[in-house]
């Protein structure tokens, strides 16, 4: 019988399953950060990018299920996250995308398939974007460049919004890394002339889309190559 745990229970006791032993494990230098990575089995990469907050421990469930499946698994833990470093750089997307593009390189993959949860999805679709020969394709899930799919509960309805949109600044940034398809940067009263980022992809994008309970899959290319 398949394990499942919808309402997180065997999570929040026992957490996540502990990652297999590593192939291949280390660090590499770039932009004023020591990069942690863990490199498993062999095939076609796929790159997992936790997180806000997380590490790449996160995945414990996902590697052996990629193993099995015949991939290659490559987890990363962000810049000033578990086992990686950081210096006084502010924290952006584009830098993070350069920092998994900088893994790719040590461990000498053409291109990888990326699956990215909340900043990783960030991080993802920015990469994509920036180098998207690197790209076989994405899956993105719990997103947060846009907050326009939120929605407020009964109570919370004429006091405060469930996610507040982010400062100007973040719109301002995640713009400067260039645009990124599927999303826009919206909702900011003090930008005269908000960064449009909208315009079509033109690579696999898998995205789950979730609203609690309830969840939905909305599909271009269902598995990488």
């Amino acid at each position: 019988m398949e394990f499942r745990d919808d309402e997180l229970e065997h999570f929040a006791t026992h957490g996540a399953a502990p990652v297999p032993v590593a192939g291949e494990q280390g660090h590499v230098e770039h932009d004023g950060a020591h990069i942690w990575y863990a490199s498993f089995g062999v095939g076609p990469a796929v790159i997992l990018l936790h997180g806000g907050l997380g590490h790449g421990g996160n995945w414990g469930y996902q590697v052996p299920a990629l193993l099995e499946a015949g991939y290659q698994a490559v987890l990363i833990d962000s810049r000033g996250h578990g086992r990686s470093s950081r210096d006084e750089q502010p924290y952006r997307y584009d830098r993070m995308a350069g920092d998994v593009l900088a893994v790719m390189d040590r461990l000498q993959l053409e291109r990888a398939a990326l699956v990215g949860w909340s900043d990783g999805a960030c991080i993802a679709l920015i990469l994509a974007d920036k180098a998207p020969e690197r790209v076989a394709g994405v899956f993105f899930f719990a997103c947060n460049m846009d907050p326009g799919g939120t929605k407020e509960t009964a109570a919370e309805r004429g006091a405060r919004p469930l996610l507040r949109a982010p400062p100007a600044g973040l719109c301002r940034a995640i713009a400067d890394a260039g645009p990124v398809r599927t999303f826009r940067c919206r909702g900011y009263p003090d930008d005269e002339d908000p960064a449009e980022l909208h315009r079509a992809g033109t690579l696999p994008a898998l995205a789950y889309l979730s609203s609690f309970r309830r969840a939905s899959m909305r599909s271009s290319s269902a598995r990488p190559r």
